[in-house]
């Protein structure tokens, strides 16, 4: 995985916004002006890639510190190209930071991708404050099969015809359905948020459940 992110680190962006229809940076200021984030928060954005979740942030709000993380030295350069200052090498699951240190965690299309996704959910509620908010945007599975089926095919046909193009390898952009495969829709991702200990969890979809934000809240305080 870590190899593959390397190879389409300079294409990342564009690739993103051809499977998005051109609407992956107004889902992510969306989901940024729903945050309503304190002018003081410090926000980490894992699985940062080229840090376009971070630059959304500090365009709207200037003051706000953000500190990135992900496993692909390629990408965090793009990131640190961006403004990303506070870019670093890590792991979802063994996150290197202390308890309650920030105040949200962004995440842009990073969550199917974690080899385990329990652990890095545990690491992301322990290094957010309590209150703190996570902001997620991710491909899902869409709930009816009809719709999974097409979608994952179509997911399929644009990898392998955008992997061929830019890179001589139609496999390169194929990951996106391979990893959504074992993944979940958007509704069971919030019902484990609150499993979770989240609480008011919102959701908002696009293309039929094939793209969902998150907005969840970890709870003040641990229930009875």
């Amino acid at each position: 995985m870590r190899d593959m992110f390397s190879t389409i680190a300079p294409r990342y962006d564009f690739v993103t916004r051809i499977f998005s229809y051109g609407m992956d940076r107004r889902w992510k200021r969306l989901g940024v002006e729903k945050a309503a984030l304190a002018p003081n928060a410090v926000v980490l954005d894992l699985a940062c890639g080229t840090g376009d979740f971070s630059q959304l942030v500090r365009q709207r709000l200037p003051q706000v510190r953000t500190v990135g993380v992900d496993l692909t030295e390629p990408m965090l350069r793009l990131a640190r190209l961006r403004g990303l200052s506070g870019a670093v090498c890590g792991d979802a699951a063994a996150l290197p930071f202390a308890d309650g240190c920030f105040d949200c965690v962004a995440i842009g299309y990073g969550l199917r991708n974690f080899p385990d996704l329990d652990a890095a959910l545990r690491e992301i509620a322990r290094v957010t404050r309590p209150g703190g908010l996570l902001l997620t945007l991710d491909f899902f599975l869409p709930r009816r099969p009809v719709l999974r089926t097409l979608y994952l095919a179509y997911l399929y046909a644009q990898g392998a015809f955008w992997g061929a193009l830019l890179h001589a390898s139609p496999r390169v952009y194929t990951y996106i359905p391979d990893s959504l495969r074992s993944f979940v829709s958007m509704e069971k991702f919030s019902s484990l948020l609150r499993n979770k200990g989240y609480e008011r969890v919102e959701m908002r979809g696009y293309i039929f459940g094939g793209i969902g934000l998150h907005w969840a809240i970890k709870q003040t305080a641990p229930t009875s």
